[in-house]
């Protein structure tokens, strides 16, 4: 996708299938079944739509995946890919790590973060990136590295200390441009520091919802994730940016799902938002 001065790419950060009730929380499965058909074993496949952002600058990837250092229970449970999908992805776009200028993070969460670290030839954990700046809310780092006990399902601090262990660590606070022409926006919702992000060049918007918008299944505001620390704030939110992105002509990129990457939106009275254009990558 060219957006201005900006060519915008999918990466993938891998593949992975959950319960579909846990990213539908109240939606009962008669209704969501219907969009969004589970398997035999009630799974439903999700990607992990990290963003290749090539600006004048330099090189900005947006998320990483899950990474390559899921335990192998996690992997199988998860049905995983193996090995590192996101430097694969990478390595097909004509990118190293080395040239990742900087990695914005819209939250913590392993599928979002894991991607960031991996492991030398010598088994040691290093960061995956080198010559990176690492985005993320303070909140968000905050929250992730208290070892809170209402946390720890969510969060675990091993994922991300290594990154202000080697100075590349970058926290920001509220809605603030990150990168030139790169704007967040604190969603909340998901979890309580997430930001979405607002790519805006030459006139043209883009808007990478993150998870409080994962798919295109989830337009409606009732429809969110059960994994949502605070299910409301999403349920206000997303009506709210989402009627912007219509209303301001805006792409809306999304992070989970596996047929679409991009749409533009129109508003459905019933419905409240559908697709009226959709690309399935970038």
């Amino acid at each position: 996708m060219q957006l201005g001065h900006f060519t915008i790419e999918t990466i993938s950060g891998g593949t992975f299938k959950t319960d579909g009730g846990t990213m539908f929380g109240v939606v009962p499965r008669a209704l969501w079944e219907g969009v969004y058909p589970p398997d035999e074993n009630h799974l439903i496949a999700q990607a992990t739509n990290c963003l290749l952002v090539r600006s004048e600058e330099e090189l900005i990837l947006v998320d990483t995946g899950y990474g390559s250092r899921l335990d192998e229970k996690h992997r199988r449970r998860l049905q995983a890919e193996s090995g590192d999908p996101l430097l694969r992805s990478l390595a097909a776009a004509g990118v190293a790590a080395e040239d990742i200028g900087t990695v914005i993070l819209t939250h913590l969460h392993f599928d979002h973060v894991g991607g960031v670290l991996s492991e030398d030839e010598q088994g040691q954990v290093v960061t995956t990136f080198p010559n990176a700046a690492h985005v993320v809310q303070a909140g968000e780092f905050q929250r992730a590295t208290s070892g809170r006990d209402e946390l720890r399902a969510a969060y675990s601090a091993e994922w991300v200390t290594p990154l202000a262990d080697a100075g590349q660590l970058e926290l920001v606070e509220g809605d603030v441009e990150l990168r030139p022409g790169i704007h967040a926006i604190v969603t909340g919702g998901h979890t309580r520091f997430q930001q979405a992000l607002v790519l805006d060049s030459d006139g043209q918007q883009a808007f990478y919802a993150a998870d409080m918008c994962p798919t295109t299944r989830h337009l409606h505001s009732l429809w969110c994730l059960a994994y949502d620390e605070e299910v409301l704030e999403t349920r206000r939110r997303k009506p709210e940016l989402l009627g912007r992105a219509v209303d301001e002509d805006w792409w809306v990129l999304f992070d989970h799902d596996p047929d679409t990457a991009a749409a533009r939106l129109v508003r459905e009275p019933r419905r409240e938002f559908t697709v009226a254009e959709a690309l399935a990558s970038l």
